[in-house]
């Protein structure tokens, strides 16, 4: 386990790095593999920094596909190795009249959430272009199909479905190199979306920005390895490389995209 481990992270990320080190305690105390709720790719870092190199202790993840965003994790004594079952996760499928309406993927978060879950019980949520699907932990899903009949004013059915009907997701990562002079979230969006640092400013207090699917009122809060921002009406970004500083002492990044 690293030393003095809470200065190697943000302050907020606190209550997770104490209930990640109960889940690595309770593997190493009882030598039983540990199933984590859907973690984003930060808390998927932070838990893979503390598992670290151990050879005792192994990381395993899975999030319904193989490019999943959202996933679950084991943390688990060397002799288990967990088989796709194992990581209890359903996919289910969005039926709505695509004729006359149209979902978007913060219309669909908003209902399932609205279901009385958190965030930890749910993984991606995918779409073809009109399609929809999401992930879940299989011990909710019966629960969300009787909870949800409707988003907005849209009547749905929630169907199971096997991975055989998975959909191929339309959105992709468009990789970009950029070089910014802070990490500071309205930097990046300024970079990135191509506006200016006071309207960034302006969409962040306005409610519109999200980073790793919390909402941000802080243009100054500086983001780091694997943080993921979206920005309501003009995408998403990733940080998905952190390359150093160039001579000119701006920080040289790796970044996935979305745009809108």
């Amino acid at each position: 386990m690293i030393e003095n481990v809470y200065q190697h992270f943000r302050k907020e990320e606190a209550p997770f790095i104490d209930m990640a080190t109960d889940w690595i305690k309770q593997c190493e105390d009882q030598y039983t593999p540990v199933l984590t709720p859907f973690l984003d790719p930060r808390q998927f870092y932070i838990l893979e920094t503390l598992v670290g190199k151990s050879n005792e202790i192994h990381l395993f993840s899975y999030g319904g596909y193989e490019a999943a965003e959202r996933k679950r994790a084991f943390v688990c004594p060397a002799y288990f190795e967990p088989r796709q079952e194992d990581f209890e996760i359903s996919l289910y499928e969005i039926h709505y009249p695509t004729k006359f309406a149209t979902l978007s993927h913060g219309k669909i978060l908003g209902t399932l959430l609205s279901s009385g879950l958190k965030r930890t019980y749910f993984g991606d949520i995918i779409s073809d272009g009109e399609s929809w699907q999401f992930f879940v932990d299989e011990t909710m899903g019966n629960y969300v199909t009787s909870q949800v009949n409707k988003i907005g004013h849209i009547s749905v059915r929630i169907e199971e479905k096997m991975y055989t009907g998975l959909l191929v997701p339309k959105d992709s990562w468009t990789i970009i190199n950029d070089t910014v002079s802070s990490m500071r979230v309205d930097t990046l969006l300024s970079s990135v979306f191509n506006v200016s640092r006071q309207r960034a400013k302006q969409m962040i207090e306005s409610g519109k920005v999200k980073v790793n699917w919390t909402q941000m009122d802080r243009s100054d809060f500086l983001l780091d390895l694997l943080d993921i921002v979206s920005v309501r009406g003009y995408g998403r970004l990733q940080i998905q490389e952190i390359e150093g500083k160039s001579k000119k002492d701006k920080w040289k990044l790796k970044l996935g995209v979305l745009y809108k």
